[in-house]
């Protein structure tokens, strides 16, 4: 029912992967976003030295606290965070178009029984 089986042929020949290792590894970036229409409120910022992490990121919360989280991280003692809450933030105000006026009467229906 089963024929032979044929040599096993390589698909895809091997590839040597070589690995870049940096001893110490660095890099710093941020965000920062506030978007009057939506607001959206929200930042972040980082900084890398060797095997130490250190950064912050704040967020305002449903209820208009702002939130701001400061973290480190490092092999001695783990990944540390420290949580402030602050006072409340105040809403964008953002203008609301009025609609088209309307001049027509809605129609009336009259039901004869």
């Amino acid at each position: 029912m089963f024929g032979a089986h044929g040599a096993v042929v390589p698909v895809a020949p091997a590839v040597a992967v070589s690995t870049n290792y940096d001893p110490l590894p660095q890099y710093t970036y941020a965000y920062n976003v506030q978007d009057a229409l939506t607001g959206d409120s929200k930042s972040q910022q980082e900084t890398r030295d060797g095997d130490i992490v250190r950064g912050s990121y704040s967020l305002v919360e449903p209820d208009g606290t702002l939130r701001t989280v400061f973290y480190t991280a490092d092999p001695v003692n783990g990944f540390n965070a420290v949580v402030q809450r602050g006072p409340l933030v105040p809403k964008a105000v953002v203008p609301v178009a009025a609609g088209p006026a309307i001049l027509a009467p809605a129609p009336v229906a009259r039901v004869l029984g």
